[in-house]
């Protein structure tokens, strides 16, 4: 039987593709949404800033702060305008970036977040949601706030980056070898997640995998194929989330993820994730991890560099059930603090950071 090139296609190559879209090319995006020379200076600024504590430069701590991840743009502004105050505020102690995700890695099945689902209903208008991930970036920066990132996706970089002070890989992705090439590439320091179970070991490995040049294939600004050839991240840094229900925020375990950058190397740095296992999955327990770092900061502990807390207006988490009826300031991933909290939790941290100061 003789098939014609259009049918041949359909029969072995697209046989589980139920369409396609057209996808907007990151230049399209960036000429739309464009950084202004204001947002330039605040971006600059975070990124150095970042850079300096994670160098020893700048005693301070480097808190990254903020919902889950972002599904109402309205409520995420609102709590950014708050952020911002408390950035002024904490200066003198605190580097205040705003957590603003996109991505939500799913263990198995869930709402994929703001880029790939924009409007909550499983209609996956990606380039809607791009739009909408720039355009909310751009008013975070208006507002003098560095912001930080996970990238999941390797396209997605090219589309926001730029807008970018601090990024983060995932702990289900900090084995992969595209994630690793990817933060190797990337213009701000970039944080590798110990794996779900624990161990540290492989957020090491990434950080020295991102540390060196690669070669791997992508899309340049026009959206076109590419071969991206990096020059190494000597940023990268392992962020400590604990793993099967275990935490690994205590100075023993900070002190054993200390030993094992020694052995390879690498700068002796860490941060610590409040939330996920460190936590026990309980945002109610962040304030007692936040206070239990604090503590280690004001013992004199200098490779704890930075933070990362859930924090939103209201506490807790709500279901995506019904879109229409989702309680304002409430995150629908992963449970969070609410302001209140979270003020005091920033509070404790400054506190520990003079602790320290003061005892050097």
């Amino acid at each position: 039987m003789s098939l014609t090139g259009s049918a041949r296609s359909y029969t072995i190559r697209d046989r589980r593709i139920e369409r396609l879209v057209p996808l907007a090319s990151p230049q399209e995006l960036i000429e739309e949404l464009p950084l202004s020379d204001a947002h330039a200076e605040v971006l600059l600024g975070g990124r150095g800033e970042v850079e300096a504590i994670l160098d020893g430069r700048d005693d301070r701590l480097l808190v990254v702060v903020g919902p889950c991840s972002v599904h109402d743009v309205a409520a995420t502004r609102e709590y950014a305008g708050r952020l911002a105050a408390q950035r002024d505020r904490r200066r003198a102690d605190l580097c205040l970036a705003m957590r603003v995700y996109f991505e939500k890695p799913r263990t198995s099945l869930g709402w994929k977040g703001l880029i790939n689902d924009p409007h909550l209903d499983g209609s996956s208008d990606v380039n809607t949601g791009l739009r909408m991930a720039r355009r909310l970036l751009l008013e975070v920066l208006e507002l003098g706030l560095p912001v930080g990132c996970e990238f999941l996706d390797p396209i997605t970089p090219q589309y926001i980056s730029d807008a970018v002070c601090w990024g983060a890989i995932g702990a289900r992705t900090t084995e992969s070898q595209i994630h690793r090439q990817l933060g190797s590439g990337l213009s701000m320091p970039v944080g590798f997640k110990n794996r779900t179970d624990g161990n540290v070991q492989v957020a090491v490995d990434a950080v020295r995998a991102a540390g060196v040049s690669h070669a791997f294939a992508g899309i340049d600004e026009t959206g076109t194929p590419a071969i991206l050839y990096t020059r190494g991240n000597e940023d990268s840094h392992v962020i400590l989330r604990g793993g099967r229900n275990a935490p690994n925020f205590d100075a023993a375990s900070v002190a054993r993820a200390v030993e094992l950058l020694r052995a390879s190397d690498l700068p002796e740095r860490v941060m610590i994730d409040l939330s996920h296992d460190n936590s026990g999955k309980d945002p109610a327990r962040q304030p007692d991890v936040a206070a239990a770092v604090a503590d280690q900061l004001a013992g004199g502990e200098r490779t704890i560099v930075g933070v990362m807390l859930e924090s939103f207006l209201l506490d807790g988490r709500q279901d995506l059930d019904r879109p229409e009826k989702l309680t304002y300031g409430r995150s629908i991933t992963d449970g969070c603090i609410g302001w209140e909290t979270t003020v005091e939790v920033l509070e404790a941290l400054a506190a520990g950071v003079r602790a320290r100061r003061e005892a050097r």
